[in-house]
């Protein structure tokens, strides 16, 4: 970073980039965007619309306003599609209060939807994954096991009933999360998207220069996720993401497979990971619950250690 006003960018693989603009306001900008991952339009749209306004929930911002990113089949598809597609991520928008002020679409043999989004915190406040520190509780607020569902709905193991709860999980906003956060003076957070649990911790740890312990017994899990990994619904990204986790993880040999990959599943608009000093945690646990994030779970801890290493055991050590 050679300019001072660059607090955040790409080095630490953070989720969003911060730029400050004066002494109590900065910047935050991040975009994303993905294939469809389930068969209603109006719900991909939303889906896709919560998870681009994650990146500036796990900065620990609030979205201001966002751009529309589009790529669209039109000799194939009606654009009355997309607009259902626009109309669920513009939902999504409403309720976080951010405003939709355009966008842009190309012609795309396959189709593709995200946002860019704007936001803003205060400078004193961020969240960021590089101040992990060696003590620190690590929480996730989301289940795990969105990728599994999707690949066994595209692989008809399942159908849309099926994925009732990955829906409602993955078009929650990470809001009252962040909130909960900030207000309670945590400073270090991620969220869990495609990388999976064991990337966006690892990135976060390499940016700590930390280690940590995750424990699978305590890993919050969407309903039928275990049984179709038992049936062979394991995304391909999910399965690169392990075997990149396990070139630097100690995984315990007591740790079923099907947790295993799990913790590397490539997750779509999941929770944040926040790390929690060991005073604050009750009540941050407690804050979480009342505002009804869909998990609120101890999944790990910090420890002093080679950066970036992850030790997964089936349980947690006795501090």
């Amino acid at each position: 970073m050679g300019d001072a006003r660059v607090l955040v960018d790409a080095a630490t693989r953070d989720d969003a980039a911060v730029i400050r603009l004066g002494p109590d306001r900065a910047l935050i900008a991040t975009v994303d965007f993905f294939t469809p991952i389930v068969d209603d339009a109006a719900t991909w749209g939303a889906i896709a619309a919560a998870n681009a306004l994650s990146d500036v929930y796990a900065m620990g911002g609030t979205p201001f306003f966002a751009l529309n990113l589009a790529g669209w089949p039109q000799a194939t598809l009606p654009l009355e599609l997309l607009g259902e597609v626009l109309r669920g991520a513009a939902e999504v928008c409403a309720r976080a209060g951010c405003l939709v002020v355009g966008g842009h679409t190309i012609d795309d043999a396959e189709p593709k939807f995200g946002l860019a989004v704007i936001g803003e915190a205060r400078p004193d406040r961020l969240l960021t994954n590089a101040a992990a520190r060696p003590g620190d509780h690590l929480v996730l607020t989301k289940p795990l096991g969105t990728g599994i569902l999707a690949t066994a709905l595209k692989r008809e193991l399942i159908g849309e009933d099926a994925m009732a709860e990955a829906v409602a999980s993955m078009t929650t906003l990470n809001d009252a999360a962040s909130r909960v956060a900030v207000a309670h003076g945590l400073t270090a957070a991620t969220d869990v998207t495609g990388y999976g649990l064991l990337g966006h911790l690892g990135a976060m740890l390499d940016a700590s220069r930390a280690s940590a312990v995750l424990a699978a017994d305590a890993l919050p899990v969407l309903a039928g996720a275990r049984e179709l990994i038992a049936r062979g619904a394991v995304p391909g990204g999910t399965t690169r993401n392990l075997r990149h986790a396990e070139a630097r993880a100690t995984i315990d040999a007591d740790v079923p497979e099907a947790d295993r990959l799990l913790a590397a599943d490539a997750q779509t608009s999941g929770g944040l990971l926040l790390a929690v000093p060991d005073d604050r945690l009750a009540a941050v646990l407690g804050a979480l619950a009342a505002a009804g994030t869909p998990a609120c779970a101890v999944v790990g801890r910090v420890h002093a250690g080679e950066a970036g290493r992850i030790r997964l055991a089936r349980a947690l050590p006795d501090a």
